[in-house]
């Protein structure tokens, strides 16, 4: 049974990121980074590391040319690494033992995201469960942004334990997230058009809205403190620039809006956010004040 592993890796412009990466799968058989045009030294570091290296035309996101990486590896077993991530020595020795189960086809991992400098423990930032390890043929990357590939066969799924978690440093400044936040939501409202979604300004209340308390309230992101509540915002945050980039694809097109139903609008967001105050637990929370005056001018 071949249980041989190739690491890959797709980079644009990751010098400051690819070498802790790379130092984190010395272990594994085979790595391939692909290199999607970087104008730094990248390529140079990965080849300098021992990684094979290939080439890729630069893309608007990695899914693009996932696949294409997946073909270079020349084993049976494939994992999927991002270069702001590393594998720590306990899921690799777990791993080792799953893919020795002949009847698994690929495995689910949890990543341990750091953002801010901060571990996020809810929020949906943990487990936050990702399909990495598989056997080639049994999984096909969708080139649509931040979607699940395709799978056949069976699964397995690791233990939701710390030293079990792929690391991911993401997010280091609110720059970053913006930068990254301009690129996804671009190709998220393309996404949309494609599908046929019509902008509805109604959407720019309710989307960012169940954002925000899907994350801070049903996720319990108040448990992380301020950095909760800051991504909470944050991602609720994308979804309002989402739809409004949908918006600006229809030309800006203009459009009644009475007053009115702006405000039956707000009603309905206040009540929302009233019932989460009233059954979320938050009156030991240090940010509980200043929740509960949002809560006071939106009801």
């Amino acid at each position: 049974m071949d249980t041989k592993i190739s690491v890959v890796i797709n980079t644009f412009n990751e010098a400051e990121n690819i070498a802790r990466a790379l130092k984190s799968v010395e272990w594994a058989d085979e790595v391939v980074v692909c290199d999607m045009s970087s104008s730094d030294k990248t390529a140079e570091i990965a080849k300098k590391m021992g990684a094979k290296v290939v080439l890729h035309k630069a893309q608007k996101y990695v899914e693009l040319a996932r696949n294409f990486n997946i073909s270079q590896a020349s084993h049976n077993w494939v994992l999927i690494l991002d270069p702001d991530e590393e594998v720590p020595e306990g899921l690799v020795k777990r791993l080792k033992e799953v893919i020795a189960m002949e009847e698994i086809s690929y495995v689910e991992i949890p990543r341990k995201n750091i953002i801010f400098g901060k571990w996020m423990k809810n929020a949906m930032w943990w487990p936050d469960y990702n399909i990495r390890l598989f056997k080639k043929g049994a999984v096909v990357w969708s080139e649509e942004i931040h979607r699940p590939p395709k799978t056949e066969g069976k699964s397995f799924q690791i233990e939701e334990i710390e030293n079990l978690a792929i690391i991911h440093h993401h997010y280091e400044s609110i720059s970053q997230f913006i930068l990254r936040m301009d690129r996804y939501t671009t190709a998220q409202a393309d996404d949309l058009t494609i599908k046929g979604y019509k902008f509805n300004w109604t959407d720019l209340v309710q989307k960012p809205l169940q954002e925000f308390l899907s994350r801070y309230f049903a996720s319990r992101g108040f448990e992380d403190g301020l950095h909760g509540l800051a991504l909470s915002f944050l991602q609720a945050f994308s979804f309002l620039i989402m739809y409004l980039k949908v918006w600006e694809k229809e030309k800006f097109e203009s459009k009644d809006l009475p007053y009115k139903e702006v405000v039956i609008e707000g009603k309905k967001a206040g009540k929302e956010i009233s019932y989460w105050f009233k059954y979320a637990n938050l009156s030991k929370n240090k940010f509980y004040s200043v929740l509960q005056r949002l809560k006071n001018k939106l009801s």
